[in-house]
């Protein structure tokens, strides 16, 4: 029921995922007819739905009988292998937590974001929103759940982490980053190479960049405005006259593949790591083709034990 296309978008998507790629969704919602046609797709009733605009742990201790909270707890319980929700993200976050709880030895869970990289592999922003305020040890752990996810994800054995300050320098950044350069410097059992700057984060600097999710949310949203911003400019200078237009003609197919590769909707989705179970919270705006490349997503990682990968890597 979350999502500003929900439950329209969400239902094609879950269909889709099911019929092309033959993966099983148990559907979360009101039993009213409202979700309309859902095919072969079984459904467990949830008579309450949390709004966006919600307080998230409040709703979540309130409204017991929502779809966020009994997706949340299909996974506890072992009904459903991973949770994918395109709602409430403050609220996703709570009921994964308090349903599924923590692993144990997790500080705190946080949100590993892919982010576009043209012509390669995404680097992964966490923390991406979860932990407005941080301490440096959990930098260290958000690199190690990272790590986990990164190798399970996209096949890189040994992916590269890079700190997010305001200059590459080991002097350069806040407390908070100083601190936690310290700490990965010693040694923390993932592959550190130094800071790096906002300007390195689509160039493939590193596999992840590691940050508090304050500015790692801050970062995120700049970054989604500022694409936007480019191509309306793009479009607009392209639609403008006969010879931009004729130009167009023969740069737009050009171009296609890499919006593509940036394209947010192809990324399945951002993972919410430290968690006791495997939990994508997709974009407020996903479509149907969002939905079905984050039920895949959920799919891999519930088949590849994520969870126990990053139960690993914290452990150590």
């Amino acid at each position: 029921m979350g999502g500003d296309k929900a439950p329209a978008e969400i239902v094609k998507g879950a269909l889709r995922a099911h019929q092309e790629f033959g993966i099983p969704v148990l559907l979360v919602g009101p039993d009213d007819g409202s979700l309309g046609d859902l095919g072969p797709l079984p459904l467990l009733a949830a008579s309450e739905a949390i709004a966006m605009d919600e307080d998230p742990a409040r709703a979540v201790r309130t409204k017991k009988d929502s779809s966020l909270v009994r997706a949340a707890e299909a996974v506890r319980d072992g009904q459903a292998s991973a949770m994918v929700s395109a709602g409430n993200t403050g609220a996703a976050m709570a009921a994964a937590l308090f349903r599924m709880g923590r692993i144990a030895g997790v500080a705190r869970p946080a949100i590993a974001t892919p982010l576009p990289v043209p012509g390669g592999t995404p680097t992964v922003l966490i923390d991406a929103g979860a932990n407005a305020e941080c301490q440096p040890e959990w930098l260290v752990q958000f690199a190690q759940m990272a790590s986990a996810f990164v190798t399970r994800r996209y096949g890189n054995p040994d992916p590269s982490v890079a700190l997010l300050s305001i200059g590459e320098e080991d002097s350069k950044g806040n407390t908070l980053v100083k601190e936690a350069h310290a700490l990965f410097a010693k040694g923390v059992g993932v592959r550190f190479i130094g800071n790096v700057e906002g300007r390195d984060l689509l160039q493939g600097v590193a596999d992840i960049v590691v940050t508090d999710g304050f500015t790692g949310n801050v970062a995120l949203k700049t970054l989604e405005g500022a694409s936007k911003t480019f191509m309306g400019i793009l479009l607009t200078v392209i639609g403008s006259t006969e010879e931009t237009r004729a130009a167009g003609d023969v740069l737009i197919p050009a171009l296609l593949p890499y919006a593509a590769n940036i394209d947010p909707e192809e990324t399945g989705g951002a993972m919410l790591l430290g968690v006791d179970g495997v939990c994508i919270i997709s974009h407020g705006s996903s479509s149907e083709r969002a939905i079905v490349n984050a039920v895949r997503v959920a799919h891999d990682m519930a088949e590849g034990d994520l969870v126990g990968r990053v139960r690993e890597a914290v452990s150590r």
